[in-house]
């Protein structure tokens, strides 16, 4: 039975979810893996200080963080490593992008929490998903995501 002991682990843990990284003695491959779901564009390590300067696609950077920052201290915990995260916007043209929080007097909190949950922290991010994607993922309603996209779509029309 596969996962027969991490069932186990989790059962005893009260249904807490954890994660297991397979380890390596390769460094770069194991900041790689504890940093997973996130995508890592490039890496610079200084194995002397036992830092490294990890750069994520701007989509990406929350995922490595994760909800308070829990992501980023477990694969430092786990690495032994200090990380610092950075966004990677080489070959892209930098676009204006509104933080989902500027967006409070008009989106409620829990909303934007909601979406934040699903990985969206900014207006683009928000945007870049379907109406059905952001349906599918979140637990709002269709008019609750039409409404805030109309709302994030007037903002960028601004510009």
């Amino acid at each position: 039975m596969k996962g027969s002991r991490i069932h186990g682990i989790v059962r005893e843990l009260k249904n807490e979810n954890i994660d297991v990284i397979n380890w390596t003695s390769n460094i770069q491959l194991l900041i790689q893996r504890s940093l997973t779901p996130a995508k890592i564009t490039s890496m610079e390590l200084d194995n002397e200080a036992k830092h490294a300067n990890v750069y994520l696609k701007p989509d990406q950077v929350s995922l490595a963080i994760g909800r308070r920052g829990v992501n980023i201290k477990l694969a430092c915990e786990l690495t032994g490593y200090e990380l610092d995260v950075y966004r990677d916007n080489e070959g892209e043209v930098e676009e204006f992008d509104v933080d989902l929080e500027e967006f409070s007097d008009e989106i409620e909190t829990w909303v934007i929490d909601e979406l934040k949950r699903v990985g969206c922290d900014t207006g683009r991010s928000v945007l870049a998903l379907t109406a059905e994607e952001l349906e599918r993922r979140t637990d709002l309603e269709k008019e609750t995501i039409e409404e805030i996209r109309k709302i994030l779509k007037e903002e960028f029309e601004k510009e």
